[in-house]
């Protein structure tokens, strides 16, 4: 995902999340609404700019980007660690998942499979961003398979492809449950 698609992402949480706060002006005194929650605005405006940083890192400096970029997701969240808002899970998830994409770029095959299995903790549901994970990780073996391949090693390489696919398989299955249950009318076809 383009940085741009990130912070639509993230600008659309928030707006979201600053809608929901509206409240009808009818409404009896005793009416009490909650306020949008200062600790998410602050998590989800720290995540904001340390991707915009990661941005501007990752092409000269992919270790000060991933650096960056983890300290979203080892830093301070809001909420109980059981009941995190959703918006903080998925940027977890996104972050996660591109932590896990400069880890492959770099070779650094295993900490990206860790950093895919750490950031689904964050969406366990069906949704766009578990698939995306899954459709991450389909990305890291296949560079996998690559590298294995050009290192002279067949059979570990395939084995690194088969993987890939399984992956990539995953994220398909994922993403088409989400379409049918927004869209009831997609149908079941594959």
């Amino acid at each position: 995902m383009t940085a741009r698609g990130r912070t639509l992402i993230l600008l659309l949480a928030v707006l979201l999340a600053v809608g929901c706060t509206r409240h009808d002006h009818a409404c009896s005194t005793e009416t009490v609404t909650t306020p949008v929650d200062p600790a998410l605005l602050a998590f989800l405006s720290r995540a904001r700019s340390a991707h915009h940083i990661a941005d501007g890192q990752e092409e000269q400096h992919p270790e000060l980007a991933l650096a960056t970029l983890r300290t979203i997701v080892d830093g301070p969240l809001p909420g109980r660690a059981e009941a995190r808002p959703a918006e903080v899970r998925e940027v977890l998830a996104d972050t996660g998942a591109r932590i896990a994409d400069l880890e492959s770029q770099r070779q650094d095959f295993e900490g990206a499979v860790k950093s895919v299995a750490k950031a689904l903790l964050s969406v366990p549901d069906p949704s766009y961003f578990r698939g995306h994970l899954f459709e991450v990780l389909g990305l890291v073996e296949e560079r996998r398979a690559q590298f294995l391949s050009h290192a002279g090693k067949a059979a570990e390489s395939e084995q690194a492809r088969a993987r890939a696919l399984a992956a990539f398989e995953q994220s398909m299955s994922i993403q088409a449950e989400v379409i049918r249950a927004i869209s009831p009318d997609a149908g079941n076809k594959q």
